[in-house]
């Protein structure tokens, strides 16, 4: 695996099997993700995108091809091992915002770490803080039912950096919100990233949003039609053959 990398999928390939016949969603994908970068994966409805994010999260598994992160290639781990990898070193933004309707904000926020049996009194105080730089310091004993949309995600983003992800994805995360709203999540997610230095990889159909992150890989089709660097300090733009 390339050593300035946090990501590597090798030659990745999903089939689902329906109704009798087979559908190949992702064909032969490979690329590595650079520490620390930001990362946009778009493309039309149907693309592969949302299916690329699982397989490189470790929520589900490849039909052939390769998944590393870290240098651990989490394609090959049992569940089990997933399980303790996504909660030890990967973060996730959801769309739907998946927050548990019984537990407060607060309580939201530590469910990460407590699953790891670490005692209330010793995650409390981070996440306030985490609360607090997503600006609802006011709002920790609200339950989500009492949250608007984007006070919600804020739970989600402050959920999502609580036990300091190697990296996060965030998938569609201003899908469900208004144009400002979604403006203001954005905001505190590329800097809360920044602050405390994760790669962020993001899956989108807001072009807005994708042109704010440090690369575009773009799919059609189940393959990668370009991968583009947007900062001139980084390589020059890659152009794949559209299949």
């Amino acid at each position: 695996m390339n050593q300035s990398a946090i990501l590597e999928i090798k030659n990745l390939t999903k089939t689902f099997a329906t109704a009798g016949h087979s559908l190949t969603v992702l064909h032969g994908v490979s690329f590595s993700i650079e520490k620390g970068i930001t990362c946009a994966i778009v493309g039309p409805s149907g693309s592969g995108k949302t299916t690329l994010l699982g397989l490189c999260a470790g929520l589900d598994k490849p039909t052939s091809g390769s998944v590393s992160l870290s240098n651990q290639k989490i394609s090959d781990y049992s569940e089990a091992n997933l399980s303790k990898i996504r909660n030890e070193q990967i973060g996730f933004v959801f769309q739907s915002f998946q927050l548990i309707p019984t537990l407060t904000a607060l309580e939201n926020v530590m469910v990460p770490i407590e699953l790891r049996g670490v005692p209330y009194y010793k995650v409390e105080k981070s996440a306030l803080e985490l609360l607090e730089s997503v600006g609802l310091k006011d709002r920790t004993d609200h339950y989500p039912t009492q949250l608007s949309g984007g006070e919600q995600q804020r739970v989600g983003i402050a959920r999502a950096f609580i036990h300091q992800p190697e990296i996060l994805f965030a998938d569609e995360p201003t899908g469900n919100l208004d144009g400002e709203t979604g403006a203001q999540v954005e905001e505190i997610l590329f800097n809360l990233n920044k602050e405390k230095g994760t790669t962020l990889i993001i899956v989108t159909h807001d072009i807005e949003l994708a042109s704010k992150c440090d690369r575009i890989i773009e799919l059609k089709n189940g393959h990668i039609l370009k991968d583009t660097y947007t900062s001139t300090t980084e390589p020059e733009a890659v152009q794949m053959d559209a299949v």
